[in-house]
């Protein structure tokens, strides 16, 4: 088989429906829109959530609480995740990220104590939680604050 030889299977392919070129088309002159009304003109309906004018269930609602703008994110690591490393590895924010352990460092990276760990490593983080910095030390590991 050559690339110019290459077909479609049958069916995958569906012509799009032709609005509005004539009445034998099924879908001629209002072309599926019915007759007058807003949602038949152009550029014509309402906006997501409009409910004809009646207070819409997003205002209705009470609102609770707020979204603090200074509060710092971290990048949640596991001390289970950190098994896959050799031992005697030093574990910098950079080396998880390069690993696709954590997508961004964010404010910073805090490792948590879930799971096992059974290598010596050396952790920099920018924080650690008390049950992590026991199970790292507890295989002769190093927990570092950045």
């Amino acid at each position: 088989m050559k690339l110019h030889e290459l077909r479609a299977p049958e069916g995958s392919r569906i012509a799009p429906k032709r609005k509005g070129r004539g009445i034998g088309s099924g879908l001629g002159k209002t072309a599926g829109r019915g007759h007058k009304g807003q949602k038949a003109r152009s550029g014509g309906g309402v906006r997501p959530g409009f409910e004809g004018g009646q207070m819409p269930l997003s205002r209705r609602i009470p609102k609770r609480g707020f979204t603090n703008i200074f509060a710092k994110v971290y990048a949640i690591v596991n001390v289970g995740d950190l098994e896959i490393f050799e031992p005697g590895t030093v574990i910098t924010p950079d080396l998880l990220r390069d690993k696709g352990i954590i997508k961004k460092v964010n404010d910073g990276v805090k490792i948590l104590g879930d799971g096992e760990l059974t290598k010596n490593l050396t952790v920099k983080a920018h924080k650690f939680s008390k049950a992590a910095q026991e199970k790292i030390e507890a295989v002769g590991g190093k927990a570092e604050v950045i």
